[in-house]
């Protein structure tokens, strides 16, 4: 029987997967910090041996905003709510002092070249899958532009997390036909389904999960959905959420996620954490400390049990391995 795995992804957007959120203006120390700490988090991973897939929105590949005028996709989302269109929303913006919000090919480029991980994506422009207005067509102008920006910079993707977890099951054939092998799914409990409603009482119980309930993030490989002409689909288990002020609950959250991980380990389970870089632009240097226990804990878990870390493509890969006849 397979060891358990631990799969980490990160959803990197910067500026693009919060502008119809925050006002940016109020956001630039924020996304400093972020731009600084994602080095930091790739210096972790190095130094405990982490695969992780960091799930990159497409614009962050441009670097200005005349190049981010030149890769518009010939369709664009045209979302009832306009508001969240990333296009209007860089055309309000487009002035000097925002690039750093907005694009980072450093960083893309840092990332790819460091070993053990995996650079896939979060479509081009955060797209929102559920979202009133949109359609198939413009979806998939998005996923070949992102593939063709990653393509420029030598990178083939292979896995995809849609944004805001709007996974929309008539998409998934698209994914496939343009080389995406697997998703991020969403955990089966009640307040993760439909995630483009994000009601008060959905919000209480995805906060309150953190820190307090079962301990049955972990699940099977018979749970990894496979299915003729779609990706692979491997849910996520937990959101890491960033450092609280308040010690006696960042311990139980830290705390909760390591004996998650070990009943994983003991189980042969798959463990999927997952979090956005820009989760650590406040109290980022006591953000990192609570992913190096956490990655601690891991390297425990590796030598007691052979708990091993993986991306979401060596994942999919080992499955494949197993049940070749899924195309």
């Amino acid at each position: 029987m397979e060891n358990g795995k631990f799969v980490i992804s990160l959803d990197f957007e910067l500026l693009w997967g919060v502008f119809d959120k925050v006002h940016h203006k109020e956001k630039i120390t924020y996304f400093k910090n972020t731009r600084q700490v994602i080095p930091k988090i790739l210096q972790l991973f190095s130094e405990f041996e982490i695969s992780c897939t960091w799930a990159t929105v497409g614009m962050l590949f441009n670097s200005n905003w005349n190049e981010w005028e030149s890769n518009r996709p010939q369709k664009l989302p045209a979302y009832m709510n306009s508001k969240l269109s990333a296009y209007n929303f860089g055309d309000s913006v487009k002035a000097n002092g925002t690039e750093d919000l907005c694009f980072a090919p450093d960083l893309v480029r840092q990332i790819a070249e460091t070993p053990g991980q995996e650079l896939a994506t979060h479509t081009y422009s955060h797209y929102y899958c559920s979202e009133k207005g949109q359609t198939v067509e413009a979806f998939q102008a998005d996923l070949q532009k992102a593939i063709t920006m990653a393509e420029a910079m030598g990178v083939e993707l292979k896995s995809l997390v849609f944004p805001r977890n709007q996974l929309n099951p008539e998409y998934l054939k698209i994914c496939k036909q343009l080389g995406i092998e697997t998703v991020r799914s969403n955990p089966e409990n009640w307040y993760w389904k439909e995630t483009e409603d994000s009601s008060f009482l959905k919000k209480v119980f995805r906060t309150g999960d953190a820190y307090f309930g079962k301990r049955d993030k972990s699940y099977p490989y018979s749970a990894l959905k496979q299915e003729p002409g779609r990706p692979m689909e491997q849910k996520a288990s937990r959101l890491l959420r960033p450092y609280s002020e308040n010690s006696f609950l960042n311990r139980l959250k830290v705390n909760r996620i390591k004996a998650e991980m070990k009943t994983a380990a003991m189980k042969k389970e798959i463990y999927h954490l997952w979090w956005h870089p820009h989760n650590f632009g406040e109290n980022p240097e006591k953000n990192l400390e609570d992913l190096r226990q956490i990655l601690t804990t891991y390297k425990q878990l590796n030598r007691e049990f052979g708990f091993e870390s993986v991306s979401m493509k060596e994942l999919y890969d080992l499955q494949r391995q197993k049940q070749p006849e899924i195309v």
